[in-house]
């Protein structure tokens, strides 16, 4: 038995050559021991979309994305209609204080609000809402579909 260190953050070139055989162990351990579906969603079935309405891949899920919070709103936390629309949903999870920032230093994506977007068959099945900030990444609210619960996006999103 061999066991190594590997920096994960920010990523060495060990981990980043180890990521894909890691993360099937991940998945396998998942299955075997949580009872996870293989339908899981994977790394490759999950958006980072910067919250702005110029953006295209935002303003093109945006219809998807707030009519998931309304389904989720309304099943999970028991709010009416009029509680969770477009103007409350835009209000809560798409304004925000943050300005963009790209630094020279910083993620590739830059720093402020994102919706990272989980997709199953075409269709997003979960929503976190995100800033990525200098030093942390704040995780300010998450939202799916209450079909999917039995997935535990959740549980998932806070690992990921």
């Amino acid at each position: 038995l061999k066991v190594r260190v590997v920096r994960s953050s920010p990523p060495s070139s060990q981990f980043k050559a180890t990521f894909q055989e890691s993360y099937q162990v991940y998945k396998r351990y998942q299955m075997v021991i949580h009872k996870d579906p293989p339908d899981k969603p994977t790394i490759n079935q999950v958006r980072l979309v910067p919250v702005s309405f110029e953006d295209p891949q935002f303003k093109s899920s945006f219809n998807q994305s707030a009519t998931l919070f309304a389904k989720y709103q309304m099943s999970v936390h028991k709010d009416t209609p009029s509680d969770c629309g477009e103007n409350e949903f835009t209000r809560f999870l798409c304004d925000s204080p943050l300005e963009v920032e790209h630094a020279p230093n910083g993620p590739e994506c830059g720093y402020g609000s994102f919706h990272q977007q989980y997709w199953l068959d075409g269709k997003i099945i979960a929503v976190g809402v995100i800033d990525i900030l200098p030093y942390c990444v704040s995780s300010v609210y998450l939202y799916y579909d209450p079909d999917f619960s039995f997935l535990s996006l959740g549980v998932y999103s806070a690992l990921r």
